[in-house]
């Protein structure tokens, strides 16, 4: 096999994934056990997640604030049910300053208790409602099976935690940043994912009701993409959280929390990418067009590099990058920026000058199909244009994909059948014990329960054939 080839998804889907990551420059394997190095290229991608999810949140009445990394351990032990879901994965610090701490600290695998702590002290009065925060944050959470961006001990992430009035309100919140949720991984990310209600025992610890965004992966595995979680008053309860109502009574408040992390980006790179690297979307690529000049001779540089210039001076309000490393050939410039899911190459040589033309080539349509020659008098507008269209293709594409592997099994025995390779939608009497059955024998999970199922509609559970109300979709994750 050539080194230089990464390995084939149908082959290796684990392997080119891990590739990609290292060869793309995205991220690297730091020297501590689970945790990773975000490097440039990586982290242009997760700060444009950055800038699309802040101004949704801004648009939504949110404000950004600070939260310590240290909690103390106590207070993880105030809500029976989060502490017991986070007891295996905490890391504790005891020893400070060459002395052991008192109480000790536990580096934040979430912030849901500190911040609970804080919001105790700042509100008193309905008027202090709704307090709207979000943070940008590390979390640390000590994972014994880690991957690259997907599930390492140290990952980066927001989230938001909100405090309100009335239970009506709380529900409103957590819906309302799920479909922030949803429009930004679709609208932005082109991941055509799925929103749904968690089942209770795939929520989130110590809330109400979790709900989600699922995403399915190249290999058809699915990805837990964002979540979004009622807390109701449990941690209004553990930690004091109340304030005087307005016929000045004493009251808890109604709490929720939302988050998604740098985990988004594998869901892009597992998406969209193919045998040759990454495909980005043009709204999130750190790169959106690279322009390549191709020339044999210093007066070929010189025509061709002004046209260059005038070619770049024509989309200046995209990110672009030209490309003018001399040691490389356009053959290797070409693979390289391929490898990178660059959405629009542009190549320019002296018979494009003498045309008067360029020739752009979309990284979401491999080959010749994807060349596309544009006249160098209306680059301004057709570039961008070409840009709409890959994003629009992309998502196309992936929600294809997804449909064509999500099949609805007559049987159990073909349940068992589809799980192998595909999603099932099926119906599932809410059981907690034929869910664990299902995930025993098939290793699949209830991903979601989807919203907008008409309550007339009924069948049989997939497991026990009992009478059921709602589909849920089932798949192996992440």
């Amino acid at each position: 096999m050539n080194k230089n080839k990464l390995p084939k998804q149908e082959e290796n889907f684990s392997d080119w994934y891990n590739q990609v990551i290292q060869r793309a420059e995205l991220a690297d394997y730091a020297p501590v056990r689970g945790c990773m190095v975000v490097r440039p290229y990586g982290w242009s991608i997760w700060e444009n997640i950055q800038a699309a999810l802040d101004k949704r949140f801004k648009d939504t009445g949110h404000v950004n604030a600070a939260f310590p990394l240290f909690i103390p351990k106590s207070f993880l032990e105030k809500e029976k049910e989060h502490v017991e879901g986070f007891s295996p994965e905490l890391a504790v610090v005891t020893i400070g300053g060459g002395q052991e701490l008192e109480e000790p600290l536990v580096v934040r695998p979430t912030s849901e208790t500190i911040i609970g702590h804080m919001y105790a002290k700042w509100i008193k009065s309905y008027r202090d409602l709704p307090v709207l925060i979000n943070q940008w944050a590390n979390v640390v959470r000590w994972e014994m099976r880690t991957r690259l961006f997907l599930r390492t001990l140290e990952f980066y992430w927001q989230e938001g935690h909100t405090a309100h009035e009335t239970a009506e309100e709380a529900e409103h919140e957590t819906r309302q940043m799920l479909d922030v949720y949803t429009d930004f991984a679709v609208n932005v990310a082109a991941v055509p994912v799925i929103p749904g209600l968690k089942s209770e025992s795939e929520k989130f610890a110590g809330a109400v009701r979790s709900y989600t965004i699922e995403a399915m992966m190249g290999d058809t595995k699915a990805l837990q993409s964002g979540t979004s979680h009622n807390l109701g008053q449990n941690f209004a309860k553990a930690f004091d959280i109340q304030y005087l109502d307005r016929n000045n009574e004493l009251q808890y408040c109604w709490t929720t929390s939302w988050g998604l992390s740098t985990r988004f980006v594998g869901a892009v790179i597992m998406t969209h990418g193919d045998n040759q690297g990454l495909v980005l979307p043009p709204r999130l690529a750190p790169i959106q067009v690279v322009i390549i000049p191709i020339f044999r001779s210093d007066d070929e540089q010189n025509v061709v590099m002004e046209v260059v210039g005038q070619v770049a001076d024509q989309l200046s309000d995209l990110r672009i990058k030209v490309d003018d490393r001399t040691e490389m050939t356009p053959g290797f410039k070409f693979n390289d920026w391929e490898l990178r899911g660059v959405p629009l190459r542009i190549e320019i040589g002296p018979k494009d000058v003498q045309k008067e033309s360029v020739m752009a080539a979309r990284r979401d349509i491999p080959g010749r199909d994807g060349k596309n020659s544009i006249e160098i008098s209306k680059i301004a507008s057709r570039v961008p244009k070409l840009l709409e269209e890959i994003q629009e293709n992309m998502l196309a594409k992936a929600i294809k994909f997804r449909d064509e592997h999500i099949l609805e099994p007559g049987s159990y025995s073909d349940f068992q059948s589809v799980l192998e390779n595909n999603w099932a939608f099926s119906y599932w009497c809410g059981s907690e014990s034929c869910e664990a059955q299902i995930k025993q024998e098939t290793k699949a999970t209830i991903r979601c329960v989807p919203f907008n199922q008409e309550e007339s509609n009924t069948g049989e559970c997939i497991y026990c054939g009992k009478p059921a109300k709602k589909k849920a979709y089932f798949a192996k994750a992440y």
